[in-house]
């Protein structure tokens, strides 16, 4: 390769929790480089799912964002003229980020006044095992255990 790998760079703690993975939410959330409202929108959030599950805010959103992650992921490969969908292991840092795409996305489609609203509903149903980003994290799991007679081309 000519070209050497992207580092990784160090994102700074987020001011309340001293958390990189707060952060790490926040930048993934954020439009038009609008940090500072994001993370008010994610603090007030917090703040409403410490008043509705009457437990630490920050605690039940690190449970949700568990819950959520997935371990396996179907990809497509074509062997042959077909494609097959072929299960894999997910890398601990895709899991991550996968899991907080899925509570972002689907807290944005959910019906509500303020994306915190919508964000902190989203984390209470997630961190209860409920909720439209665990049923896609159950439907991704499903779909690699009906094609796990194809994880034998796995192997490149």
């Amino acid at each position: 390769m000519r070209k050497q790998r992207a580092k990784k760079r160090i994102l700074p703690p987020d001011p309340r929790f001293n958390d990189a993975a707060v952060t790490r939410f926040v930048n993934m959330m954020m439009w038009e480089g609008k940090k500072s409202i994001c993370f008010g929108i994610f603090y007030d959030a917090i703040d409403k799912v410490s008043q509705m599950t009457k437990e630490e805010g920050y605690e039940v959103w690190k449970k949700a964002l568990n819950n959520v992650m997935p371990a396996v992921e179907v990809r497509s490969r074509r062997i042959g003229g077909a494609t097959f969908q072929i299960p894999t292991e997910i890398r601990p840092d895709r899991r991550i980020s996968v899991g907080m795409k899925w509570l972002i996305g689907f807290a944005r489609k959910r019906n509500g006044k303020s994306m915190a609203e919508k964000l902190s509903a989203e984390i209470v149903a997630a961190s209860k095992n409920e909720g439209a980003a665990i049923k896609r994290k159950d439907d991704m799991h499903r779909m690699a255990e009906a094609n796990k007679a194809f994880a034998h081309f796995r192997a490149r």
